[in-house]
Formats: structure tokens, C-alpha cells, sequence
């Protein structure tokens, strides 16, 4: 696993309503993403909002409460599918708490884990994705 952060998900209670008020305060939307799923580039990163049902669902993770899903997580972009059955097979060794196993998805592959404070942390590849020469995420 790269030392890398590429993505900030955000659960939010309407995406469209989010995504006009970053609008407002300048920021541009990227075109990748949909309506569901919007991406904004905070230069080699990108911060991304989703309906936070669908995004604890996801996770398979209970919506609020104490110890339930905080509507934030973590993400690392893999160089492979491969890379994420490895890193998140890793991160069990290491005590991580599985929320999601690795497995396929209608987009790629994808899993979550807890790390021992807690913090959900997404490992997931899908074709689409484009780094640059510095391996930064481009949108």
C-alpha cells in the first residue's frame, strides 16, 4: 500500500444541496462521479459526497449513533484489484476490524476496515481512475 490518501467521503443528507453550496464558495465539480456519487479535486486528492444511507450501507455499517457510522471515511485508490484483497487482508493481520470484506461491486472491487481508533478506511480499484506523474489523483 502506497503512503497515500486519495479520497475524503463525505455521507451527506442531500448530495445535490452539498454540491451547490461548494459550488457557491467556488469550488469546481468534476465531471467523474454522477449524480449520487459527486467528486471535487483538492489537487492530487479529491473529496467525494454520497447520501449517507447508501454510504453506510456500503460500509455495511449502521447509520448514527455511538459507535455507529460518523458519515466520514478514508479512502486509498489500489493500483490493482488485487492490491485491495492484500491490503485489506493486511490491515486484519494488524487487528483492523473488517466492516466489509474485499469483494467485486457493480464499479470494481472495494472493502472497509476500522482502524483501531475506529476510523473507517475504504481500499477499492476500478478502471477509471487516472494518476499522474506524481501519482496524484486526476479527475
Amino acid at each position: 500500500m502506497r503512503q497515500r490518501l486519495n479520497l475524503v467521503l463525505l455521507g451527506v443528507r442531500d448530495v445535490a444541496a452539498s454540491v451547490a453550496f461548494y459550488e457557491a464558495l467556488g469550488w469546481r465539480r468534476s465531471a467523474a462521479g454522477s449524480e449520487e456519487f459527486a467528486l471535487f479535486e483538492l489537487g492530487g486528492v479529491a473529496v467525494a459526497f454520497q447520501s449517507r444511507p447508501a454510504f453506510a450501507a456500503d460500509a455495511r455499517l449502521e447509520d448514527g449513533g455511538p459507535g455507529g457510522f460518523a458519515g466520514f471515511a478514508l479512502a486509498y485508490v489500489a493500483r490493482s484489484a488485487d492490491e485491495v484483497y492484500e491490503v485489506m487482508a493486511r490491515a486484519a493481520g494488524l487487528g483492523a476490524v473488517v466492516t466489509r470484506p474485499a469483494g467485486p461491486n457493480a464499479w470494481g472491487h472495494s472493502g472497509y476496515f476500522t482502524d483501531p481508533d475506529g476510523h473507517l478506511f475504504e481500499v477499492l480499484y476500478e478502471d477509471g481512475w487516472i494518476f499522474d506523474e506524481h501519482d496524484d489523483l486526476v479527475l
